[in-house]
């Protein structure tokens, strides 16, 4: 399994990026994915995931309305459109296969509540948000 992320970089606030990890070695369209963050001094945190198929994706709550989570099941690619971005969104992003088809965890807690959930993580792509 490889997860390979890209697409991070530098925004101004209020700017946009658009991430995405490059996933091989398993059934991509049959797992779960999601984004989480690490940034500068802080644990990690989920930002964001959708089911296998695409139908359902769900979001935390400091991202909800400005990130939009989609995966390309043909060409095993997941990706996160980042709009009005904020300095406190400066992090080392990281895409995660899940062990399923669907998000069962408990996102509303720390990692150790949903990080079971997943099984393989790429190496991450820095974004950081600075005027």
């Amino acid at each position: 399994v490889q997860l390979v992320e890209s697409g991070g970089g530098l925004a101004q606030p209020g700017g946009s990026l658009r991430l995405s990890c490059a996933a091989s070695g398993f059934s991509f369209s049959s797992y779960a994915m999601s984004w989480a963050r690490q940034g500068p001094g802080k644990g990690l945190e989920w930002v964001s995931g959708i089911y296998s198929g695409g139908s359902a994706s769900v979001y935390a709550d400091s991202v909800k309305g400005r990130f939009t989570i989609s995966r390309d099941n043909a060409k095993n690619t997941l990706h996160l459109q980042m709009s009005s971005l904020k300095p406190e969104d400066t992090a080392l992003y990281f895409c995660a296969k899940a062990r399923g088809e669907r998000l069962v965890g408990d996102y509303n807690g720390g990692e150790a509540k949903w990080g079971g959930e997943y099984d393989y993580w790429g190496q991450g792509t820095q974004v950081t948000v600075s005027s």
